[in-house]
């Protein structure tokens, strides 16, 4: 009865252990040639209180001059007073398989000295391909994730008030000529977002065993080769999306991604640390500047002169020996708040230990 107990006990915590972190091949990997197409074009937004381009600005003006010359009405440089005009670049993403007449989002930023685009309208403006080729048109009311506001010298802003999205602006004129025909092909090519060989050789052993055939080999650490199943050869579109339905478990290189601009650190599940000791201390170094006057006697005759002095202080922190080592990010994370260092030592410190052979990552620096 014991052993019936213990098999049982076995047996349930294999079905309650958590398996394995997994993600469906379609996040990590794409296939090759399938993408989005950057568009971009050079458009003006109107409707601004006057928070537009200065009037030194003669790009805003040249551009809108030639917009209403275009459209029939006759007017010189000379004659445009307004600042409720922008010159604005517009980007925009055309994924692969686009039809005429899909809308797409837009990005629109100011590229003129425009303070505000609130309140902005982008007015028809033509998306080129980087081959210099139209492929879709754009215009729309404008929408800000921030402001910007002015009264009797006091102005408050928040995010950046020059660049906005029109959302569902842009309608696609023309197909993208480049588009791979999956009909025809013979092998699928998938590219792993994230290079690795362990991730590759995983993701080539779930389709193989999905399919239950020899159909999928890595071909590096980047690259899966699939051929096409006899099975699926009329039916490709339904073969990717069965692949990209799979779960595998993604491996990656350890990294710690520093940046000391923000003082962010974000450090992933494989980090490991072995046994280091560390003493972490600050130096602060602080000059003051201390003005007095040399005032002369009554009778000195002399002359009433600024002295300039300066007190120079140092304080030197104490720091505290510790161990720090850890299997897990938990325990590097709880180590590393004992010693009590703000974020910015912390960068130092993760450097040092880096430094030393004992933190087994790569440290990005942004």
């Amino acid at each position: 009865m014991t052993m019936f107990r213990f098999l049982l006990a076995m047996l349930f915590v294999l079905v309650a252990a958590p398996r394995a972190e997994a993600a469906r091949i379609k996040d990590v990997a794409s296939l090759l040639g399938v993408r989005t197409n950057s568009l971009f074009g050079y458009g003006l937004v109107t409707g601004l209180n006057r928070s537009g381009d200065s009037l030194r600005n003669e790009a805003a003006i040249r551009a809108l001059a030639n917009r209403l010359q275009g459209l029939g009405f006759t007017v010189s440089t000379d004659e445009i007073l307004a600042r409720n005009v922008a010159v604005v670049m517009v980007t925009a993403e055309m994924p692969s398989y686009s039809r005429p007449g899909l809308r797409l989002d837009v990005v629109v930023s100011s590229s003129g000295d425009a303070m505000n685009l609130q309140g902005g309208v982008l007015q028809l403006t033509p998306l080129y391909a980087p081959n210099g080729e139209v492929f879709a048109t754009a215009q729309g009311p404008l929408t800000l994730g921030g402001f910007q506001a002015f009264q009797a010298g006091t102005s408050i802003q928040r995010n950046h008030p020059t660049t906005g999205r029109v959302s569902q602006g842009a309608v696609v004129e023309r197909e993208n000529p480049n588009r791979i025909d999956l009909s025809t092909l013979e092998k699928l090519e998938w590219v792993v977002h994230d290079p690795d060989f362990t991730t590759a050789t995983r993701m080539a052993d779930a389709i193989n065993a999905l399919f239950e055939s020899e159909v999928a080999r890595p071909e590096d650490s980047g690259m899966v080769n699939v051929m096409v199943p006899d099975r699926y050869k009329d039916r490709v579109v339904e073969l990717v999306a069965e692949i990209e339905r799979i779960e595998i478990e993604v491996d990656q290189v350890a990294r710690v991604v520093v940046n000391e601009r923000t003082g962010t650190v974000v450090m992933g599940a494989n980090v490991h640390i072995s046994p280091v000791a560390v003493a972490h201390g600050g130096l602060t170094i602080e000059v003051q500047s201390l003005n007095s006057v040399s005032q002369p006697g009554v009778l000195a005759g002399g002359v009433t002169t600024p002295v300039q002095n300066a007190a120079v202080t140092v304080d030197e922190e104490k720091g505290q020996l510790t161990m720090i080592g850890g299997a897990t990010v938990g325990e590097l994370v709880a180590a590393l708040n004992d010693i009590g260092v703000k974020p910015r030592d912390l960068i130092q410190i993760l450097q040092g230990i880096h430094g030393a052979g004992a933190l087994h990552a790569d440290i990005v620096v942004q």
